[in-house]
């Protein structure tokens, strides 16, 4: 009989937990995210079956997938560390969680519009250049800066 606090796979798969496979597609997250995560404390340690597979539970899982979604939003880890914190707070009040959600939003923003800009400029400098045979090219030659520097 196996040792309850580490069972076989098949005994873990069968009481609802899952392998890292099945937590990869289940969640979303890649098998080595997982691991990437697991490693610098952004979920818990996996339990391991007495062969020493990870195992994961369906609240794994769940974190899985808020990890991932806080990505999808362009999050950090830093802060998907600190909104996890925020998480499993249930005493905390959500004013930090907004103020930390408009601040990324307005982050958001001005890169948008620093990427906008970049985006009009080039624009601009192609519209510039002949784009022919000829070796003169107002794009290289912005690039390149003043003369003489």
């Amino acid at each position: 009989m196996a040792n309850p606090a580490r069972p076989e796979l098949a005994e873990a798969l069968a009481d609802g937990l899952h392998n890292i496979g099945d937590a990869a597609r289940l969640s979303g997250v890649s098998a080595k995210m997982i691991r990437h995560y697991e490693a610098i404390g952004l979920i818990p340690p996996a339990s391991r079956t007495f062969a020493g597979y990870r195992i994961y539970s369906d609240k794994d899982l769940h974190r899985l997938r808020f990890i991932k979604r806080s990505r999808t939003l362009g999050f950090s880890v830093k802060q998907i560390e600190v909104l996890l914190g925020l998480w499993d707070d249930r005493e905390r009040a959500s004013a930090e969680v907004k103020r930390m959600a408009q601040a990324h939003a307005d982050d958001l923003g001005h890169r948008i519009e620093e990427m906008q800009a970049m985006q009009r400029t080039l624009l601009e400098l192609a519209h510039r250049c002949h784009g022919d045979d000829r070796p003169d090219c107002p794009i290289l030659d912005d690039l390149a800066g003043p003369s003489g520097s």
